[in-house]
């Protein structure tokens, strides 16, 4: 990545823009894979109605919540009508790194996003380039 006309504090948010576009598409990946795991164990879902009821109250959906909350920390940074301190924009990159390794072992949130990532090439390559933009 090269620097440019742009500031270290251009930069940082430049990359939590960057990240936060890649992850809403992860994020709209992941809750599409466990759409499709659910209703293979329960039956379609009816109505999108249903399917939101599912996502913000039922436990199967509980492991991407915390990747949900990320999103809306990112965008009220980002989003924000005054100016944030850059270190706002390097604690969510940080809080990133954390959030989302990949791992068999820990949180339930890291052992699905394993799963996930493995069973599907398009959520692969999509947590590579969240790694690509989480790199130091």
């Amino acid at each position: 990545m090269t620097s440019g006309n742009f500031s270290s504090d251009d930069l940082a948010f430049k990359r939590l823009r960057d990240l936060r576009t890649v992850l809403l598409k992860l994020h709209k990946a992941l809750m599409e894979a466990e759409k499709e795991s659910y209703e293979q164990v329960n039956g379609p879902i009816r109505s999108k109605g249903e399917y939101f009821q599912l996502v913000i109250g039922h436990e199967w959906f509980n492991w991407l919540r915390p990747i949900s909350q990320f999103i809306v920390q990112m965008d009220e940074v980002l989003m924000a009508r005054e100016p944030q301190p850059v270190e706002k924009a390097n604690e969510l990159l940080v809080a990133a790194r954390t959030l989302l390794q990949t791992s068999e072992t820990g949180t339930v949130l890291k052992e699905r996003y394993q799963v996930a990532a493995q069973h599907d090439p398009s959520i692969a390559v999509m947590h590579a380039k969240v790694s690509e933009l989480l790199e130091e």
